[in-house]
């Protein structure tokens, strides 16, 4: 390839991987189906809205995204979407919902062949200063046809009264049988009071859960993009890149980005594993600031502290399907990054300093004495802690190639598999 070639690759590669935007395009779109089965069935229900909820990062605004190209072989849908800020109060979620809607109106003249005048204006004109959900249910219903309004990132408001009326909003659509769908996206503890303390709408919500993505669904994420680009890549480098990605599709579109610049810069068309080390210096160089800064607050020790290594033992550890994970779940990665058995008493306070804010408040702690439970406060946070130890030498990037967990200390003798841990003791 020549110079102009490599450029307009490169161009390309970055118009398909795009870890800095959610997914647009149908085409693109990968996994989900269950989740998009579900959120097709409410859209199809008249009385029945959707919550999908879960952590940060795992691709809840790029699924709500392509909707409407799912929708496109069912006529007559009109889909509108607006992204809450903290700022947001309930008349400014549907005063840019209704910028989008467009009246036409149509004034015929008085005589023969008489002048037609026609007008459009958007139903945000019509608001009142204060909406009732009442109000909102009578401008929807006029429409005469099916609407779906997402309303995304509902974590971020702040106003006291916006969830509230954003219940009474569905019961009321609900119980007239509007024909118009509420898509609320947010993280999971964001939805509990919309939820908990508005019982009587249970009926009509259909709560979709977004679990983090599985290796195969990630690995669909890089061989769908690599088709557009006509691009391939080794099973070991794919395996590299979904695994350290933790689930996160973020991550896989950030990873497969770079490996892909980095084939191309070689002159070639495939990716290979030496790719992806590439792709782990460029993507941990391109990581937002504001996770270098709390990463180095976290790990900021003299030295023999172990801060670097407990927290990628975090990083590492098994979790449920919201992140959580129990203190002792990081006892087996701890101990094979040591190369030795370390107990639950050798990192404990470690894990209470990664709450603090003198740590950078990394972790977040739920639970009651011995049976804590942690998680990252950023889920984005963990795949670069792994990167970190992969590229400061606590661990092998080979624990990216099998499906099994396997570290390579520097400390330790052997490679160690999670599961030969148990036959680890202190002596």
């Amino acid at each position: 390839m020549n110079q102009l070639e490599k450029i307009t690759l490169k161009f390309k590669i970055g118009r398909v991987f795009t870890p800095s935007a959610p997914i647009d395009s149908a085409a693109l779109f990968a996994g989900r189906t269950a989740q998009m089965a579900r959120l097709m069935n409410a859209a199809s229900q008249r009385g029945q809205h959707a919550v999908l909820f879960g952590e940060r990062g795992v691709g809840k605004t790029s699924l709500a995204n392509v909707l409407k190209d799912f929708l496109k072989p069912h006529s007559g849908f009109v889909i509108v979407s607006t992204n809450c800020e903290a700022t947001t109060n309930f008349k400014a979620i549907w005063t840019n919902v209704f910028n989008e809607l467009v009246v036409i109106e149509k004034e015929v003249g008085m005589g023969f062949n008489p002048p037609t005048h026609i007008e459009a204006s958007s139903l945000s004109e019509r608001l009142s200063d204060n909406p009732s959900p009442e109000e909102i249910r009578q401008f929807l219903q006029r429409l005469g046809k099916p609407v779906i309004v997402i309303i995304d990132e509902l974590d971020r408001i702040k106003d006291q009264e916006a969830i509230p009326r954003l219940a009474d909003t569905i019961k009321t659509l609900s119980d007239h049988s509007t024909d118009s769908t509420l898509v609320l996206v947010g993280v999971a503890d964001s939805l509990d009071s919309l939820i908990e303390e508005h019982r009587s709408i249970d009926r009509a919500l259909v709560q979709i859960q977004m679990p983090r993505m599985s290796p195969a669904e990630l690995r669909e994420i890089i061989n769908k993009g690599l088709k557009e680009l006509a691009m391939e890549i080794d099973s070991f480098a794919a395996r590299r890149i979904s695994n350290l990605s933790h689930g996160l599709p973020h991550y896989t579109h950030s990873l497969a980005l770079y490996a892909a610049q980095a084939a191309v810069d070689r002159d070639s068309m495939a990716i290979s594993q030496d790719d992806v080390v590439e792709a782990i210096k460029s993507a941990i160089e391109n990581t937002q600031q504001s996770i270098k800064r709390k990463y180095h607050d976290a790990t900021s020790s003299p030295r023999g502290n172990l801060y670097s290594e407990v927290l990628l033992s975090c990083a590492l550890a098994e979790t449920d399907e919201l992140g959580y994970f129990p203190t002792a779940n990081v006892r087996k990665p701890m101990s094979a990054i040591m190369g030795k058995y370390y107990d639950i008493p050798a990192f404990s306070r470690h894990l209470s300093d990664f709450c603090e804010p003198s740590r950078g408040a990394v972790l977040q702690k739920t639970g009651y004495p011995r049976r804590y439970r942690f998680r990252f406060v950023n889920p984005l946070m963990e795949p670069f802690v792994v990167m970190k130890g992969i590229s400061s030498g606590l661990i092998s990037a080979d624990i990216l190639d099998s499906e099994k967990p396997v570290i390579h200390s520097p400390s330790a003798e052997t490679p160690l598999l999670f599961e030969e841990l148990e036959s680890v003791s202190e002596n």
